[in-house]
């Protein structure tokens, strides 16, 4: 029998009976492959996500990877047996920031897959098809449910328009740091810095391209041209901003406890160091990985170290959450 997980409320989940929904006009079935567990789902099961950003009673899952399995009327048949990915915003498409391809910015109000629309941890997934990027026929779906994550990275690899020859750094290890380095390594930089707290990701960062790596109680350089935060704390983009030149470009794609002290605007201005931020991944985005994916420039799959069946949910949430240094990327297999 199909299953889902649930969560009613705040540290209350259970495994239901899963009947999928036939695809209405514009959307498509998918069947669910793999889905990926981050940090944002433990908040959900907690009760520590912001207020409008989730919707009980839930299934979670905005990371994940499947098949077309049918579509609804105006969906070009061809989708069917397509391996898939799909963005998570559910935009309105017809304000201005839609209208410009800022999608994670739609002034129509916040909805997104896994949050506060059912999400992919369960047997099938029925979204609008406009959502979905079709992969390559002979990809990998185990490594393709990382292209979530991957996303929001290529994101922040394209604000930080980083050129070749430039000297580049990511601060952060966990997943989206591994796909920083992989994405700025995809553009030649003449150094490719990873700062984190954990020497054990040094061997995998240099796997994927990193030139030097360093942790955050060492000499630090501070003459960068690009640089991405990935690890969601106010230290971390405290010791981002110092790590650039002056007039650097800075990414932040962490989100640390509201009123965290760290950046000091004083020294943004009179440094002039370029910021952005990232909060999800545009469709730009969305394309950007995926063609990076099936170039064979991303390799997700030494990020997973466990895949478990939907019942053991609750095992994976208390993964992601201890702090184990063994546990890398979660997934949860229907």
């Amino acid at each position: 029998m199909s299953t889902a997980v649930v969560i009613d409320a705040p540290g209350e989940h259970r495994l239901v009976p899963h009947e999928p929904r036939r695809p209405e006009a514009g959307e498509a079935l998918v069947r669910v492959h793999a889905s990926g567990i981050c940090g944002s789902d433990r908040e959900v099961y907690q009760g520590n996500r912001p207020e409008g950003y989730v919707r009980y009673p839930l299934t979670p899952g905005h990371e994940w990877s499947g098949t077309v399995e049918a579509v609804g009327a105006g969906v070009p048949e061809s989708l069917v047996g397509r391996k898939v990915v799909g963005e998570g915003f559910r935009n309105c498409q017809v304000c201005d920031r839609c209208h410009a391809g800022e999608t994670t910015l739609c002034t129509a109000g916040y909805e997104e897959t896994g949050f506060t629309q059912p999400g992919a941890m369960a047997a099938t997934l029925t979204l609008p098809a406009r959502l979905l990027h079709a992969l390559p026929d002979d990809c990998d779906l185990t490594a393709a449910a990382l292209l979530e994550p991957a996303a929001c990275i290529a994101a922040a690899a394209l604000k930080g328009n980083a050129q070749p020859g430039e000297r580049v750094a990511v601060v952060g290890t966990g997943t989206l740091g591994m796909f920083a380095v992989q994405f700025l390594k995809a553009n030649s930089p003449a150094e490719l810095l990873v700062v984190g707290t954990r020497r054990d990701r040094e061997a995998l960062s240099r796997q994927y391209g990193a030139t030097d790596f360093r942790t955050k109680d060492q000499d630090l350089p501070d003459d960068f041209d690009v640089v991405i935060e990935t690890a969601g704390s106010a230290d971390a983009a405290r010791i981002s901003a110092a790590l650039l030149r002056r007039g650097g470009r800075l990414v932040l794609t962490g989100i640390p406890a509201p009123g965290a002290d760290g950046l000091d605007p004083t020294d943004l201005v009179v440094r002039q160091l370029e910021v952005h931020t990232v909060f999800g991944a545009p469709p730009d985005a969305w394309a950007h990985t995926v063609r990076v994916f099936a170039a064979g420039l991303l390799d997700p799959l030494p990020l997973v170290t466990h895949e478990l069946p939907l019942a053991e949910f609750s095992q994976a949430i208390e993964l992601v959450g201890a702090g184990d240094p063994k546990v890398g990327k979660v997934l949860l297999r229907p």
